[in-house]
């Protein structure tokens, strides 16, 4: 790696002495200015893709193995619409790539999902989900209900049944009638 080249700046205000290379007289697919890219080309003379070289006088980077390229530093000259080109190269990518390659221009939404449902509709539901022993969810309730009836009657009959005997030492004696207070006249 110590051998190998770092890319630099054309300095050189040498060219080859030939006439600058018009790109509009180039193949559209022999080259790229695209923006914001570097600019590149398929030299004419090797057909070799090289850097095009320069802010304002653009050349072709000199290139050669053995021997310098006849096609090194040649003034190349963007004589084209560099939009236009670049809108129908992007066009003739497109038309190349098969057809199950390409996305859709339409996008395609995914449904929205309905809300979801309020706790006593998840309740009413769930009816039909069976538990792990097999019985219906409802059932299971009915169940648990008719194991606790019978306990809060046999509560709400001791509530309702008068204390037999005298009421505690020092307590007033439990009515055992309604009693209705008058107003008195003022």
């Amino acid at each position: 790696m110590a051998n190998r080249k770092r890319p630099g700046r054309t300095r050189t205000k040498r060219n080859n002495r030939r006439e600058p290379l018009l790109l509009s007289t180039l193949a559209p697919e022999d080259f790229n200015v695209r923006p914001g890219e570097t600019k590149s080309i398929a030299c004419p003379d090797c057909r070799t893709w090289r850097r095009i070289m320069g802010d304002t006088d653009l050349k072709i980077r000199e290139h050669g193995e053995d021997a310098l390229c006849p096609g090194s530093n040649q003034a190349v000259v963007i004589d084209i619409d560099v939009r236009r080109w670049q809108a129908r190269q992007d066009r003739l990518l497109r038309d190349a790539m098969p057809q199950e390659n390409r996305r859709s221009a339409r996008q395609h939404y995914k449904p929205i999902p309905a809300p979801a449902p309020a706790v006593a509709q998840i309740a009413a539901k769930s009816t039909a989900v069976e538990p792990g022993d097999g019985r219906a969810l409802w059932l299971l309730r009915e169940m648990k209900w008719a194991s606790t009836e019978s306990a809060v009657s046999d509560t709400d009959t001791r509530r309702a049944k008068v204390p037999a005997g005298d009421a505690p030492l020092g307590a007033p004696p439990v009515p055992l009638t309604t009693l209705h207070p008058k107003r008195r006249a003022s």
